[in-house]
C-alpha cells in the first residue's frame, strides 16, 4: 500500500509576545517536517530556531532525495541523528562566539514519512500527536523537568497543568556540545492526522479540544488556523507552531504540499 502525504505549516507569535521563537517548515518533496521552539535572551531563541529548522531541512532534505527508496528506514534514521548532531554544533558554536546568544538552545522535532512509516526524532518539549479514528495520542514524551516529576510518581498529570515548572527542559539543541535524538518508528495508516506543536499550543489547549478543531476543518491551512486562533483565544500566552500533517489511500506517496533551564 502506498500513501499520499500532505503537509502544512503555520506560525503566529501569540498574544503575549513581541518576538516569535518558534519555527516550523515543511518539505513536501520528500514529505519531511521540523518544528523548534527557540529559547535564549534577546532574539537568541529566534536565532537558535530558525538555524535548526532551516539546517535540518536543508541537509536532511537534500539526503534524502538523493538516498530516495534505496535507503533503509535505519539508514533515515542514522542521517536523522547526523543532521541533528550538526545543527546542534552550529547552534552551540555560534553562541560561543556571540556574546548576545549565549545559552541559546531550541526543541526540535522531526518527521519523515516513508509511505506506510513514520521515522518521528524529538528533543525537549515540543510534541507530535497522532489523530486515528477519533483517538489522539501523544508519540513523544517531553523531555522535561514535569515530565521526569510525573515518571517518579511525585505529581500526577492534572497537577502538572498547574505546576510553575512548565518551561523547565531537560534536553535541548544547542546548549551543549552533543544532543541526544530520541527516534522512533510508528506506522501509518489511511486518514491518519498528526499535529506537530510548540508548547505555546499544548499548554493553551486540552486533547480534547485538539480533537474537536482536527476533525472539523477538512483543509490543513484552515484547520492550523483554528488551532492557533483557539491558542490565542485561551490567552496565546506563547508563540504558537504548528505542523498538520496528513496521510490517505493514494497512487503514489508523493507529497502535497540534568539541568533544568527556562524557555
Amino acid at each position: 500500500m502506498s500513501l499520499t502525504i500532505e503537509l502544512h505549516a503555520a506560525v503566529d507569535p501569540g498574544r503575549a509576545r513581541s518576538n516569535n521563537e518558534d519555527s516550523a517548515v515543511v518539505d513536501a518533496g520528500v514529505s519531511l517536517a521540523v518544528l523548534a521552539d527557540g529559547m535564549g535572551g534577546y532574539n537568541a531563541g529566534e536565532v537558535a530556531s530558525n538555524m535548526a529548522t532551516s539546517f535540518v531541512k536543508t541537509e536532511l532534505g537534500r539526503w534524502l532525495r538523493e538516498a530516495n527508496s534505496q535507503a533503509s528506514d535505519a539508514d533515515v534514521r542514522r542521517a536523522m541523528d547526523i543532521c541533528v548532531d550538526n545543527a546542534n554544533r552550529a547552534i552551540f558554536n555560534a553562541a560561543n562566539a556571540n556574546p548576545q546568544y549565549a545559552g541559546m538552545g531550541t526543541t526540535l522535532v522531526v518527521a519523515v514519512f516513508r509511505d506506510t512509516r513514520l521515522l518521528l526524532g524529538h528533543v525537549g518539549d515540543s510534541r507530535c500527536y497522532r489523530l486515528r479514528a477519533g483517538r489522539l495520542q501523544q508519540l513523544t514524551r517531553d523531555h522535561s523537568l514535569l515530565q521526569e516529576q510525573i515518571d517518579a510518581g511525585l505529581i500526577t498529570p492534572e497537577q502538572a497543568a498547574f505546576s510553575a515548572n512548565k518551561n523547565l527542559v531537560t534536553r535541548a539543541v544547542g546548549v551543549e556540545d552533543t544532543v541526544l535524538l530520541e527516534t522512533h518508528q510508528h506506522a501509518v495508516q489511511p486518514l491518519d492526522m498528526y499535529l506537530m506543536c510548540s508548547d505555546g499550543l499544548s499548554d493553551m489547549l486540552d486533547e480534547a479540544g485538539m480533537v474537536q478543531l482536527l476533525q472539523r476543518h477538512a483543509a490543513l491551512p484552515e484547520c492550523a488556523q483554528a488551532l492557533i486562533d483557539a491558542a490565542n483565544e485561551a490567552g496565546g500566552k506563547d508563540n504558537i507552531s504548528v505542523v498538520l500533517v496528513r496521510a490517505s489511500g493514494g497512487a503514489n506517496g508523493s507529497a502535497r504540499s540534568w539541568w533544568p533551564f527556562r524557555r
